[in-house]
This record gives C-alpha cells, sequence and structure tokens, in this order.
C-alpha cells in the first residue's frame, strides 16, 4: 500500500496526527485494511497528504503503542494481528436500557432519614476554611492508614463520655462508610467464620457479609433481642447485633441479654460480637445504655459506630474499634491499606467534635427529632384501635403492628395509591415468616411536623377504610 485516501481537516480541533491515526484505526477494526498489509512509509504518505513527516510519525506511534500496528526494522510498518484485542460491531449498537422513573411521593416515612436542613452549614464552612486557610503542604500528603491520629484520639475521648467505651486510638480504625469497614474487617478475620444475624435485620450488612462469602445464618428476636440459646443451636462464632436499637424492631437490649451474649463470646477464644451502635445518639426515654463495648472486659466485641446518620449521609464517615486481641491480626495483614478517607475531612471533623460543635449539633437534632417523634405519636392514637406501637424509645422510626387482619402488601398499597410510602417488616426479613401479623415502619427525621401531621390523617383515613 502506497497510499491511503482520507480528508483531514485544517480547520478542526482535533490534531492532524490525530485525525491519521483515527482514519487507520479505523480502517483497521473494520477490515478495510487486512492483517499484515503493510502501511506507506511516514516520508511517503507525508508527502502524499501534504503534512509534515513528524506529524505521520506521531500517529504511527500512537497505532503501534496500541497494539495495531508493528514495526519491523527496515521494512516499515505492518497491520498487526487485533482479533480478540479489538473489535467493533458492524451492526447498530443497541442502546442501554432506561432506567425506569422512581415514583415520587407526597410524603415518604423512610426510616432511613437525616434532616440536612439541620446541617451546620455555618460552622462546617468556618472549619474547613480554617483549615485550608494554613497552607500546609502536609495536609494533602497520603496519611495513616489507620486514620488520623488526633481524629482517632477525638474518637475516643467522645465515645468514653457518651458511649462507655474505654479504648485506645491504636485500636480505631477510619473508613468511607460501613460497608468498608466490613470489607476491611473481613481482611483481618478471614471468611472461614459462621455469622449470625438478628432476623429481621439490617439488610445492608446481611448483604455485604453475604458477598464477603461468610455463610451467615439467621437468628430470631424476642422482646430483649437476639435470643442468644438459639445462636448457641447455630454453631456461629461470629454475632453481629444492634444491641442500643435493634434495626428495625427498635428493641433496646436490656442488662441482662446484653450479659449473657458477652457470657457467649467468652465461651470460646474464636466467638468475636459485631456491635453496630449505628444511631445510639437518639433515645427519648431515660438514660442511654452504654454501649455493649463498655462492658467487654475480655476483648470480644468488635464496635462500629458512623457519623453518618448523627451529621450527614455524604459525609461517609465511619469507624470501627478493636479488641486489643485482634490488633496483631490488623498491623500483620491489613494496615498497609490506605485510610479511605481525606485528611481534610478527618480534621474538620476532629475540630467538630474537640470545640464543642458535635454535642451542640446533637442537642439540636435530638431536640428536633423528639418533637417530630411525639407528634407523630399524638396524630396516630386514632388508629390504635387496629394497631400497636413499638420500638419509638429510640432512634428515628417506630413500628406499627396490625391487629385487624389486614395484610401487609394491602397498607402499603392503600398508602402508595394516596402517595405515601411506607415501609414493611417483611423487606427486613432474611428469612421469610409465613403468616407474620401485619408490621409497618415509619421513619419520621426527612418529614416536618406538618409534613406528619397531613400524612398521618390520610394515613388513617385510608388504612381504616
Amino acid at each position: 500500500m502506497n497510499e491511503l485516501t482520507m480528508n483531514l481537516r485544517t480547520d478542526s480541533k482535533t490534531p492532524l496526527y490525530e485525525q491519521i491515526y483515527r482514519y487507520i484505526k479505523s480502517d483497521i477494526q473494520n477490515g478495510k485494511i487486512p492483517k499484515g498489509e503493510k502501511l506507506p512509509s511516514t516520508r511517503g504518505l507525508s508527502k502524499y497528504l501534504e503534512v509534515s513527516r513528524s506529524t505521520v510519525e506521531l500517529a504511527y506511534e500512537q497505532l503501534l503503542s496500541e497494539g495495531y500496528v508493528e514495526a519491523e526494522p527496515y521494512k516499515g510498518f505492518f497491520v498487526a494481528q487485533i482479533e480478540g484485542l479489538y473489535h467493533i460491531s458492524r451492526e447498530k449498537v443497541k442502546e442501554p436500557e432506561k432506567k425506569k422513573q422512581e415514583k415520587i411521593y407526597r410524603y415518604d416515612f423512610t426510616p432511613n432519614g437525616v434532616d440536612l436542613k439541620s446541617f451546620p452549614y455555618h460552622v462546617w464552612r468556618k472549619l474547613s476554611k480554617e483549615i485550608l486557610m494554613d497552607d500546609r503542604t502536609e495536609l494533602f500528603r497520603s496519611g495513616e492508614p489507620q486514620g488520623e491520629y488526633g481524629f482517632r484520639n477525638a474518637i475516643c475521648s467522645y465515645l468514653y463520655q457518651a458511649r462507655g467505651v474505654d479504648c485506645q486510638p491504636e485500636q480505631v480504625v477510619i473508613g468511607a462508610g460501613s460497608d468498608y469497614i466490613l470489607m476491611l474487617l473481613s481482611m483481618i478475620l478471614g471468611t472461614a467464620h459462621r455469622i449470625a444475624l438478628e432476623d429481621p435485620s439490617y439488610k445492608q450488612a446481611y448483604r455485604v457479609l453475604a458477598g464477603l462469602s461468610y455463610e451467615t445464618v439467621p437468628v430470631s428476636l424476642d422482646k430483649n433481642g437476639m435470643k442468644v440459646s438459639e445462636l448457641r443451636e447455630t454453631g456461629a462464632d461470629i454475632a453481629y447485633v444492634t444491641p442500643s436499637h435493634q434495626y428495625p424492631t427498635g428493641i433496646v437490649m436490656p442488662m441482662k441479654r446484653r450479659m449473657e451474649l458477652l457470657k457467649w463470646a467468652q465461651e470460646d477464644e474464636g466467638h468475636y460480637i459485631i456491635e453496630d451502635d449505628y444511631d445510639s445518639e437518639f433515645r427519648y426515654k431515660g438514660k442511654p445504655i452504654p454501649a455493649l463495648k463498655g462492658y467487654d472486659k475480655n476483648e470480644r466485641v468488635i464496635y462500629l459506630g458512623t457519623f453518618s446518620k448523627s451529621i450527614a449521609p455524604a459525609i461517609r464517615l465511619s469507624y470501627m474499634v478493636l479488641p486489643r486481641t485482634l490488633l496483631g491480626q490488623y498491623r500483620e495483614g491489613s494496615s498497609f491499606i490506605q485510610s479511605t478517607v481525606s485528611k481534610v475531612d478527618q480534621l474538620i471533623v476532629q475540630r467538630f467534635i474537640e470545640e464543642g460543635y458535635y454535642e451542640r449539633h446533637l442537642n439540636k437534632t435530638r431536640a428536633m427529632y423528639k418533637s417530630r417523634h411525639d407528634v407523630l405519636i399524638e396524630e396516630l392514637k386514632p388508629l390504635m384501635k387496629m394497631c400497636a406501637i413499638s420500638g419509638e424509645h429510640a432512634g428515628v422510626h417506630l413500628l406499627l403492628t396490625f391487629r385487624n387482619g389486614i395484610t401487609e402488601e394491602e397498607l402499603i398499597r392503600r398508602a402508595e395509591k394516596n402517595g405515601i410510602r411506607v415501609y414493611g417488616m417483611s423487606a427486613y426479613r432474611i428469612k421469610e415468616k409465613k403468616e407474620e401479623t401485619a408490621t409497618i415502619l415509619l421513619g419520621y427525621a426527612n418529614l416536618s411536623e406538618t409534613q406528619i401531621r397531613e400524612a398521618v390523617k390520610i394515613l388513617a383515613e385510608c388504612w381504616r377504610n
């Protein structure tokens, strides 16, 4: 082949060498230039196209680097065998299916809500500005794999004061979200374990653990939380629990059951408890019960915490407190993994905690949620003849259990017909339960008091009819 016909546009923003490269690449992909065909010399093609030789050389070098052509010394450039390397179908590319548009609801009682209108924007801007004005190059270097020491120390101080957890910074590992923390934990523990989960359960944790190849077993609940007698029967060596506010039932595990669970963990050196303390900040009756980790004298509890519920989901800032018995395994097998949270974000939250902003934010948010909680309870009174309220003493959602024979599916359907989204308990079960009493979750963090009143009046009307 002595020449290649192509129309080069000198008025295009695309460089000439790239236009040449694209023409030749397209002809090779479509079979117009077969395998083994010799390309024109750089001198000959540059003369034919009336461009500089260096322009053609750049185009050939790009084709060479991508494997479309091969260079043979003193012979020239030849089309390479590209089967399996790249293929363009001559048929029209099928457009991806459009994502089904989600239905828009007038009111959404999501139990996972966080009121972002109460986010401390002013304080966050102030702290961010102060931190970034320091012009410290150190701030943008790679940080400590576990997370910055100052931030870990601030977390330890907070946990001791608020949750009764006595730990040291070397036990704390920072990560971007609870999913990441669980994946990191799997590297520390290994996957040769059977993990027992509460049923009903926090399904995201169940999905992540199952996806990490753990054998998972459901353990049913009674009024006090996970049944320890049933846990023993499963043969599990790790139990994943939410004792401060069981998700989704809202059960607060009493002290006696906590001691039973700790006793189970102490019966074997290989037993561990994963305590997910996801929203312990929000309690509306009595004093908060200290975390299970606070009573862990034998180092059997792995404590998980997050700022997603108390500050904002987008912060994606979670942490775990490892028992001292697992620190050696972490350092040997996982300490090389860098923290997935930027130093800037860590420093902002550290200052947010240390300077008292976090405590003030929690007090404000707790009071706001308590007010909405009280409004919801009051507005639900007309429904009390047909259902009972539970799980209302903590968190940002409560449960309605119906006694009039109506099904969960029917309750959800009637609400949806009136533009209201509610959530059924069956969606949180690992093991399907037959003939279950209809139970609906109502979250109130995302709704104003006015919206709660309006929505509950509609629900009362459509559920009674």
